[in-house]
């Protein structure tokens, strides 16, 4: 389980669907469609870039050790297992 990237799906989540919103009403685009249209491909693309931001900040922290992870059995991660 990769506990970072659950962290940064809030605030690529929250970064997407900004983004998009004010790109709809630059484009002068206004109303509630636009905002939930933003928030659908918010919450659909904010697990996939923050899972890839996560592995990319790991592969280049040299302090990261990717050999060390043990195979987790649960999907639920037990508070002292090791980072994957």
């Amino acid at each position: 389980m990769d506990r970072l990237s659950i962290i940064l799906t809030l605030m690529t989540g929250a970064v997407i669907t900004g983004g998009l919103v004010i790109l709809f009403f630059t484009f002068g685009w206004y109303g509630w469609l636009p905002i939930g249209i933003g928030a659908v491909v918010g919450i659909v693309l904010s697990w996939p870039a923050g899972y890839v931001i996560s592995r990319r900040i790991k592969r280049t922290d040299p302090q990261w050790d990717e050999s060390r992870v043990e195979r987790v059995e649960s999907p639920v991660p037990k508070p002292d297992a090791p980072e994957v």
